[in-house]
């Protein structure tokens, strides 16, 4: 692993005369090993997860110096807008809230024509990003993909389109008779920007069975994530934990993410995605084995040690506000997080599994909940390079897309 911090700098040798106090003696030697820029084993890993008392604020104390030393005191988001050009989806994914059948309310297939207003829309309050995604619905053509993004770029030809996952790559292939490396490079030619690492749920393979048997196999979301980054299409990594899982999947799935990276390098950050129980089948179907998500101590850990697993890595480990709400990502900016996602302006996948935090954060209150975390507010594009610190201004004010009915996503801020 290449060493990015030397073994002389005084922030570490304060770390140590700590570390050295402590009464368990494993753990530390896996925090110095971490503070020192050496690779955290995945064995190890397990055995932060299963830190205890006064152990996991140490754990959370190295986190958030290895996250300084990464990226300093700024943290991030981008301006941007989430389309989910449909939710009719034949998979039946045991987690997922989202899916609908032809007809089932709430069904839909946005037009190509929506799918371009809906960006023209963002882009005239500020966006730099559309992230769309859908679900794998059985009579679209394979080449919805690369007309959705022809389409955006026809008009828009600097928005930048992060889009489709891994599995729905794995779909329009199929329905194409192409292989991955040919569709993907077709979708880069047509404006492709980046894609979202999302349908990696949980990559070790004895949980990804259980979670979905019929859904993208660990092996070949590996192989599209390996493809794009090897076209230079950049891609985020995701975990999704607190269902039917335990550390020793948790360190598995963030060891498999190193390693892709190692051999890449083209994972722009990690995004934990804690299991939203509430309207999932898996939990439903199954409530007396299936969990009501990661308990907070989980999520915290969670944040903290894919910093420490994945330091010298992966610099930008990011919260999702639309799973935990803003208040607790702020927490999160404390032990290793240095980014909070995107505006959305619309979002539905988590919502649609019972999650209760809104559709839009917008970029002037990403940026007071930044500044009350006593951190840097900094607006990035979809790659994180930064296009607008706010030291001593505010970004242009939007009011918010969807109407709130009253709930203020700033109401814990005094």
């Amino acid at each position: 692993m290449r060493k990015i911090f030397s073994d002389e700098e005084n922030v570490f040798k304060v770390k140590e005369e700590n570390l050295h106090n402590s009464s368990s003696a494993k753990i530390d030697m896996i925090l110095k090993k971490a503070l020192l820029g050496n690779e955290i084993s995945k064995e190890d890993g397990v055995e932060l997860f299963k830190t205890k008392g006064n152990n996991i604020q140490k754990v959370f104390s190295v986190a958030d110096t290895l996250r300084n030393n990464a990226v300093g005191s700024k943290v991030t988001f981008v301006v941007n807008r989430n389309i989910n050009f449909t939710n009719i989806c034949y998979m039946g994914c045991k987690f997922c809230g989202f899916a609908k059948k032809f007809d089932q309310n709430g069904a839909e297939l946005l037009s190509l024509e929506n799918i371009v207003s809906r960006s023209v829309e963002a882009w005239d309050r500020g966006a730099t990003e559309v992230c769309i995604q859908g679900g794998l619905h059985p009579k679209i053509s394979g080449d919805i993909y690369r007309n959705i993004i022809k389409s955006i770029k026809k008009v828009l030809p600097d928005m930048h389109i992060h889009a489709f996952s891994p599995f729905e790559i794995w779909y329009g292939s199929s329905k194409k008779k192409l292989d991955f490396r040919t569709f993907l490079n077709d979708l880069k030619d047509c404006g492709l920007g980046s894609m979202p690492g999302t349908a990696a749920e949980i990559l070790d393979v004895e949980i990804r069975n259980q979670l979905t048997r019929n859904k993208l196999s660990s092996e070949k979301w590996i192989e599209i994530i390996k493809t794009a980054h090897s076209l230079k299409i950049p891609t985020s990594a995701t975990i999704m934990y607190g269902h039917i899982d335990n550390p020793e999947n948790w360190a598995m799935h963030l060891s498999i993410i190193r390693d892709i990276q190692k051999d890449t390098g083209g994972f722009t950050e990690l995004v934990p995605l804690s299991f939203v129980y509430k309207d999932s089948p898996l939990y439903l179907q199954n409530p007396q084995t299936v969990r009501k998500g990661p308990s907070i101590e989980e999520i915290k850990k969670m944040h903290a040690i894919s910093r420490i697993m994945l330091n010298g890595w992966i610099n930008n480990i990011q919260a999702s506000w639309t799973k935990l709400g803003p208040e607790f990502a702020q927490k999160l900016l404390k032990i290793g997080v240095n980014d909070l996602g995107g505006t959305l302006m619309n979002e539905s996948i988590s919502r649609s599994a019972g999650s209760n935090f809104g559709q839009e954060i917008t970029a002037v209150e990403m940026v007071k909940i930044i500044r009350d975390a006593g951190k840097i507010p900094a607006r990035r594009n979809t790659i994180y390079k930064i296009s607008e610190t706010f030291d001593n201004h505010d970004p242009k004010y939007f009011p918010p897309l969807v109407a709130r009915k009253g709930n203020d996503p700033l109401k814990f801020i005094n």
